[in-house]
């Protein structure tokens, strides 16, 4: 307990705990007075929550069993690394369930923290801070796209939107076959052409001077553009990569079998069913954006939620 009263004097311990439609994540790091963020431990499990949300607008049993699992881990690593600030910010399958008062109770009673449904402009705002802190060379202005399980979070400036498309909703709105078909990938499309219309209201997506992709689905996508044989975040925080061998590593996923994709060496386990959705998705804001490159941001909305919760400290 003394090491940790006297870790307040210099930096802030805290937990940022991001709850997708399939990731429950943790990111547990000291923040300095300066603002500087260092990573003492970052945890990823799909317990995709937001199985068939899109379908029957409700978390099924299975799902939230699966989560309240990992909130009990998650809680017990918090406790034993005496973490000062605590944030549980959930998005966009959170946002469109009927029964959300059982998924609140639920994490109350295992991690004593009530979560955040928060909307998606937030949702952005985190995702933007997070992502861009740590880059250098950004041209101005930077439009940084979060590409989710349910939705996807565009900010530019005071700019931002949110749209219901991510790598789980189109997987399981039109994806049924292994690998798809091209029926199937037709019925993507004209979702995402539609989506990004949406977006386009709002974001002026061809204002950007860089196109920064933050999330698993355009760190998996770089990871195959740059030919990595094993995750590496180290290169892939910060990649430039150029539109022709993105859309060339978009077209390889697609095409893949989940047997072919579950053999890659830098694929999440949790992410090989649904990496073909996602990199469709990451495509569509490729072309929409029209920038000749994408930079990727291994850092994202828990970034974001660590900031913020270091910068409340009283």
């Amino acid at each position: 307990m003394a090491h940790f009263a006297l870790l307040a004097d210099h930096m802030t311990r805290v937990a940022a705990i991001d709850c997708g439609t399939n990731a429950l994540r943790l990111l547990i790091a000291d923040v300095d007075d300066a603002g500087v963020l260092t990573d003492l431990m970052r945890l990823m499990r799909t317990v995709r929550l937001g199985e068939g949300v899109d379908r029957t607008g409700e978390f099924s049993a299975a799902a939230l069993e699966r989560t309240f699992a990992v909130c009990e881990e998650y809680a017990a690593i918090i406790e034993s690394h005496g973490v000062q600030r605590s944030r549980f910010v959930a998005t966009s399958a959170s946002r469109d369930v009927s029964n959300r008062a059982q998924f609140v109770e639920g994490v109350v009673a295992r991690m004593g923290i009530a979560p955040e449904v928060i909307e998606g402009t937030e949702e952005a705002g985190l995702s933007y801070e997070g992502a861009t802190r740590s880059l250098n060379g950004v041209v101005a202005p930077a439009l940084v796209v979060d590409i989710g399980g349910g939705s996807t979070e565009f900010v530019l400036g005071e700019q931002s939107v949110s749209v219901n498309i991510g790598c789980v909703r189109m997987t399981e709105r039109h994806l049924h076959s292994d690998p798809p078909v091209a029926t199937e990938i037709a019925h993507v499309r004209v979702d995402l052409e539609a989506a990004m219309l949406r977006a386009a209201d709002s974001v002026d997506l061809r204002a950007a001077g860089t196109l920064v992709g933050v999330a698993g689905t355009v760190t998996t996508v770089a990871a195959r553009a740059l030919g990595l044989d094993s995750y590496d975040p180290k290169i892939l925080h910060g990649a430039t990569i150029e539109r022709e061998p993105l859309e060339r590593a978009i077209a390889d996923l697609v095409a893949m079998s989940r047997a072919e994709r579950a053999a890659l060496p830098y694929m999440h386990p949790g992410r090989v069913d649904v990496i073909g959705g996602g990199a469709l998705v990451l495509g569509a804001v490729v072309e929409a954006v029209g920038l000749p490159r994408l930079t990727v941001s291994e850092c994202d909305i828990l970034d974001g939620i660590a900031y913020r919760l270091a910068a409340a400290r009283a």
